[in-house]
């Protein structure tokens, strides 16, 4: 025993935390992307003392506050990248601007930005001991649009 509670306490309340969160995006999805939203999942987690050391996510912002770029995707017509960020603070991402983008040609996903401000970004994972299948044995670049989700409504995409 390390604390006031046996070991089964611990568990009973990082359950009760772990319902907590779904509860909360689950509201968050409930809302539109106009209104702002009261806490997202980071906001969350540092109420509780347990602050996110990286965010990333192609889907939503995890901090309410949260209104800059989520993720960058490149064109494979002319190799031009941009930045896509969420509809508004706390909001959902915003799928149109990477469809308008992304018309007529293919993209993939260079970066996850890391939305804690911590600069944890994710890039291309570079040759390991066992290489990878793109150029210098690198891993693969995601493709933008392989894992289309819709949320409360909104499209978006995921990570495949």
């Amino acid at each position: 025993m390390t604390g006031p509670w046996p070991r089964k306490g611990w568990r009973a309340v990082r359950a009760a935390c772990s319902a907590a969160v779904l509860a909360a995006g689950l509201l968050m999805t409930a809302t539109s992307p106009s209104q702002a939203v009261a806490q997202g999942p980071c906001d969350i987690y540092a109420a509780g003392a347990t602050p996110c050391v990286a965010a990333h996510s192609t889907t939503r912002a995890l901090y309410a506050a949260y209104n800059g770029p989520l993720y960058q995707v490149r064109r494979a017509s002319d190799n031009a990248v941009k930045d896509i960020g969420p509809l508004g603070a706390g909001g959902y991402a915003d799928a149109a601007a990477q469809d308008a983008f992304c018309a007529g040609t293919s993209c993939v996903i260079t970066t996850l930005y890391d939305q804690t401000g911590k600069g944890n970004h994710l890039t291309q994972a570079p040759r390991g001991h066992f290489p990878g299948p793109a150029a210098g044995g690198n891993d693969n670049l995601a493709n933008a649009v392989e894992a289309p989700v819709t949320l409360a409504g909104h499209k978006a995409y995921g990570v495949y």
